[in-house]
Order: structure tokens, then C-alpha cells, then sequence
């Protein structure tokens, strides 16, 4: 199955973030291109108008391979479900509910349905409730890895609930966004933790370890591009860990990251009380997610 061109034409502007369709966010060009990179489709905006470009690569996609004669191509399965990604939403006046609203009016007629699961992501289905993934072979199953580190030893504690890891760097100019961050967790009712407020192994990157496994989720501040945090986000992200990425400056993100929601903050008093708010916002619903 394939989509129509009026349904190609809408899906584009609500990637856009255009009227008709307010309720996604605004994305420019580099936003643009780091939403397809995101899904790992090689797509650079070429600074044409922003709706016709988006609507050249979704017609393009939309001529891949369909699953079915009742499902479009893989595609544009993902990048209907990167589009109702809940980080796009968090922390934002936009709500993800109105957007998978909009998005199955479009879908309809096609007898398919955006479907919200627990953990707020969204995967496409049929009307009667079968999901799409499971009609591609190369999903039908989330795989589960079991490795043993050669670095570093597993804890034998079991990962808790009620733990956020702050990984950032270790300098006094980042005391008072330390701070923040350890009050948002108060009011989400969770327990703060930095490396250096704990001294357990011989290593200081056991314990690094031994908190981001124990940690319901890792606040990360790629502020400043310190290699070492880099390092241990990629630790976290092995590790399954829910990870909310904060910065002063949206260039100190890696490409990768960049179609992830992000919480850009200033560090002055109002700026730090705004992230005190978005940040606690954030980890609230992760709680929720988690049955907290």
C-alpha cells in the first residue's frame, strides 16, 4: 500500500511543523535534516522551501518496498512513529495527544492508527489493533543482548527506581546547575546522585558504572562538549537507561542525539529555574512510565 499525494502532502507540513498543523513543533533546516538522520535515513535539507523539500523524501520513501498490500513501506512506518516520538513533546506546550489525534485522521483511510503505548512512544497499527512491526520481519522481536564488560565489573544490586544519575562536568561553574537539577529531582520525589558524591570501588569509572546501572535515569549536560560525558552517555545508552539530555548550546549536542528532545537552559537565575521545572516535568513522566 501506498500512500496518496494529499495524505504526503499533510504528513510533510506536520513534519514541518506548519500551519495547518500547529500541534508538532516547528522544525528549520538543520532540524529537519537531524529528524531523518535520527531514524538513519541519509537526508541533508538542501535550503529549498522547507514543506516541498520534506514532501520530495517522503514521496521518495513512500516508493520503498510497501510490507503489505494493507501497510506502507518500512519507511514510512518509522518516520510516522519518530514523528509522535514523546521527547518531541516533553517539556513543550505541544501534547503529543492532539498530534496522534491529527495523524490518525490522516491514517484512516487507510484503516491504520497511531496507537500510544505505556512508555509513551507510538507504533503504527491496523484498525483492529495489530501492529505494523509485527508485519516486518526485521522487527518482530526487540532483541535482548547479554554481555559482560571487560572493563568494568555488573553490581550486584539490582537497578532501582527512584535514582537519577547526573553525569556533567566536574567544575564550580556548573555548581548552581548541579543544584537544579538535584531540586527538579526533589520535586519529582527522586533521589540525586553525581559520581563524586559516592566513593565505593577503587575506580572512579566503577562507580560511575555501578551508578548508571542502578539508575532509573541519567541526566546528562553535554555542555561544553566534555569528552568524558560523552563517554558515559554512551555507557548509559548500552545500559537501557532513559537518558535527558540538557545544554547550554544545542551545537555542544552530537548529530546523533539532535533529533532527541533536548533541554537548552541559560545558566542565570531564571534560567536555571526554568530548567528546575522542565527537568522535573520530564522525570515525572518517566516515573509514571516506569509504574513509580
Amino acid at each position: 500500500m501506498r500512500l496518496g499525494d494529499a495524505t504526503i502532502n499533510k504528513l510533510s507540513r506536520m513534519i514541518c511543523g506548519d500551519a495547518p498543523y500547529n500541534d508538532f513543533p516547528y522544525r528549520s533546516s538543520s532540524y529537519l535534516t537531524a529528524f531523518f538522520e535520527g531514524l538513519d535515513l541519509d537526508y541533508t535539507h538542501d535550503g529549498s522551501t522547507r514543506f516541498w523539500w520534506v514532501r520530495s523524501v517522503i514521496t521518495e520513501l513512500n516508493q520503498c518496498d510497501e510490507i503489505s498490500e494493507e501497510i506502507p513501506s518500512n519507511e514510512i512506518v518509522i518516520v510516522v512513529e519518530h514523528l509522535l516520538d514523546p521527547d518531541f513533546f516533553t517539556g513543550t506546550d505541544f501534547d503529543q495527544d492532539k498530534a496522534i489525534g491529527r495523524v490518525n485522521e490522516i491514517l484512516q483511510r487507510y484503516e491504520l492508527q497511531a496507537v500510544k503505548q505505556r512508555n509513551g512512544t507510538v507504533k503504527l497499527a491496523t484498525l483492529t489493533e495489530n501492529y505494523v512491526s509485527t508485519a516486518m520481519p526485521q522487527q518482530q522481536v526487540q532483541r535482548v543482548i547479554t554481555f559482560a564488560p571487560a572493563v568494568f565489573k555488573v553490581p550486584e544490586n539490582e537497578p532501582l527506581n527512584n535514582i537519577v544519575s547526573v553525569m556533567m562536568p566536574f567544575s564550580a561553574e556548573f555548581d548552581a546547575v548541579y543544584q537544579a537539577i538535584k531540586d527538579a529531582c526533589d520535586l519529582a520525589e527522586l533521589k540525586c546522585y553525581r559520581a563524586d558524591d559516592i566513593w565505593e570501588e577503587s575506580t572512579f569509572i566503577q562507580d560511575i558504572f555501578n551508578l548508571l546501572y542502578q539508575s532509573m535515569a541519567v541526566v546528562v549536560d553535554f555542555s561544553g562538549r566534555n569528552s568524558n560525558v560523552m563517554y558515559e552517555t554512551g555507557i548509559a545508552h548500552t545500559l537501557g537507561k532513559n537518558v535527558v539530555p540538557i545544554t547550554q548550546s544545542i551545537e555542544d549536542i552530537p548529530s546523533n542525539l539532535k533529533p532527541h528532545r533536548t533541554l537548552k537552559y541559560f545558566p542565570n537565575s531564571e534560567g536555571l529555574s526554568d530548567l528546575k521545572g522542565g527537568l522535573s516535568e520530564r522525570l515525572i513522566t518517566l516515573k509514571k512510565q516506569m509504574g513509580g
